[in-house]
């Protein structure tokens, strides 16, 4: 499997759907903006993309495709027996999630009272908008745990592209909706944002149902039992599921904490910057990510250590390359970045600087929930789901303490940084680990590589500085201006750090050439 050229399939078209999630952010700042109805939204829409990184993305990735791919080295490539046991999957999985479901949108009062206290700072409309858009969104996660068993599916015979494309159906439906269906004011507009959720569930249901009928997949509904195989798998899956959602456990207590403590919009920066912060978060991470877990599967399932370790080295190499130099650009040009994108309508200036404090302090933290995403399929790889769930337990801790210790300080940029601060703890316990077990080392090569990715990315946090002072001016003017004056600087940037990069030895075309390319390895 060429590694880069996986990942460039899936980033490419994470990318598209970053890019429409930008604009369905642009359109909520305008239309719904950073007050009660968007803090109420975004507790909604917290909870069913919660429990989906935790189980229905995450951890069901993390368990379910080694074992299915497992099955089909097992039997020579063949899938029958692999498609039976992923039928022996959906037959559980589905009546558990209808059940799951509808106790959710039933107790949807006292669950959101759990996470928020009732919104202390606010009027009692608040919180029963966020029960209301609570039920309203809630069935997305079972909509989305069956996208996920189908997409595991298709990932597992190499067409990343079918599930990778499946969010920007999320982020369509939402524009369209805030295009054509937003209200006279931002209560409406928000409630047609926590309709459009559900409807959007069952679009990427139907997309990957019609990819995998084309693929030749096709699962019978059976009678659930519990085989061998399915208790092994939901033996895996629950710890995997804190071990994989460590990230989104951070930002569950941040959320809570926000709209505990602090005044009314704290939850709305937070998420608009956690937003940009999850760019290359979804563009490298979840691309190497997705990529790596089948081939370092494959790898050790037929006794190849060295070449799983080559893998996860060559994968740490590439995340550091772009994501080193994500991080310092988010960091030190987080404001014009925030004001070009979201300063309209209801966002206003006061809401920029407080988004771009908080996106700065999550940026610091960037590198380190990449390596989360690069280190875990180690662990996952060997079946190994229950050291991933200790370490993310003991970030969690980090973070909640980090938290309290925070916040009183520096309000929402506080719970920001803390989090930054947790999920470095969490990478560096994972290589730890993996290190003194004799699963991974990192190899000359990146050793070398390593101090010249930060020269790089030195040299590029220089240029955006003096450039970002002289585009200053221009970056509160009419959208036009505002978007070619990012544009330059972002591209200034780019080319200041890929022109170090070759100067110190980097990268070469010839390579980036051969990986790009169907051959290469």
């Amino acid at each position: 499997m060429n590694l880069v050229r996986a990942t460039a399939t899936i980033g490419g078209l994470t990318l598209v759907s970053r890019i429409a999630g930008f604009v369905r952010d642009m359109l909520m700042a305008r239309f719904v903006g950073a007050g009660m109805a968007a803090d109420a939204f975004l507790i909604a829409f917290r909870l069913p993309n919660l429990f989906r990184a935790l189980f229905a993305e995450g951890a069901f990735a993390s368990a379910f495709v080694p074992m299915f791919n497992r099955q089909v080295g097992a039997d020579g490539g063949d899938m029958g027996n692999a498609k039976r046991f992923a039928e022996d999957v959906l037959a559980v999985l589905l009546p558990a999630l209808l059940i799951f479901t509808l106790v959710m949108v039933i107790t949807a009062a006292p669950v959101v009272w759990a996470l928020t206290g009732g919104f202390p700072d606010a009027s009692p409309q608040k919180f029963a908008l966020a029960v209301d858009f609570t039920r309203l969104t809630f069935p997305y996660l079972m909509l989305i745990s069956l996208v996920s068993l189908m997409g595991g599916i298709l990932n597992s015979i190499g067409r990343f592209w079918v599930n990778a494309a499946a969010p920007i159906l999320l982020n369509l439906v939402l524009i369209a909706g805030l295009v054509f269906f937003h209200g006279a004011d931002d209560v409406a507009s928000a409630r047609v944002q926590a309709l459009c959720v559900s409807l959007a569930g069952i679009l990427q249901f139907l997309w990957l149902l019609w990819s995998c009928l084309r693929a030749d997949i096709r699962l019978r509904l059976r009678a659930p039992q519990l085989g061998p195989k399915v208790r092994q798998l939901l033996r895996i899956v629950w710890p995997a599921a804190l071990g994989a959602g460590a990230v989104q456990f951070n930002l569950l207590i941040s959320t809570a904490l926000a709209a505990r403590f602090l005044p009314e919009g704290a939850v709305s920066f937070l998420y608009y910057a956690d937003r940009l912060n999850q760019l290359p978060l979804g563009l490298i991470g979840i691309g190497v990510g997705t990529a790596l877990l089948p081939a370092l599967s494959r790898q050790l399932g037929a006794g190849n250590d060295g070449a799983a370790a080559h893998t996860q080295n060559r994968a740490i190499e590439l995340v550091l390359l772009l994501t080193l130099p994500a991080a310092a650009a988010l960091t030190v040009s987080a404001e014009p970045i925030i004001r070009t994108l979201l300063e309209y309508g209801r966002f206003t200036a006061a809401d920029t600087q407080a988004t771009a404090d908080a996106l700065a302090a999550f940026s610091l933290g960037l590198p380190a929930y990449v390596l989360i995403k690069v280190l875990t399929p180690g662990f996952h790889a060997r079946q190994d789901t229950r050291m991933p769930v200790r370490i993310a337990v003991a970030s969690m801790l980090v973070n909640l303490v980090g938290n309290l210790l925070l916040i009183w300080r520096f309000g929402h940029v506080g719970i920001a940084l803390s989090t930054a601060v947790a999920a470095w703890v969490n990478a560096g316990l994972l290589w730890w680990v993996l290190n003194r077990r004799g699963h991974f080392h990192v190899d000359a090569r990146l050793r070398r590589a390593l101090p010249r990715f930060l020269a790089a990315t030195v040299a590029m946090v220089l240029v955006l500085i003096g450039l970002g002072l002289v585009l200053a001016p221009y970056m509160t003017g009419l959208l036009l201006v505002r978007a070619l004056a990012l544009a330059l600087l972002i591209a200034a940037g780019g080319i200041a750090y890929l022109g170090a990069a070759r100067v110190l030895g980097l990268f070469t075309l010839a390579e980036l050439k051969s990986q790009f390319s169907r051959k290469g390895r």
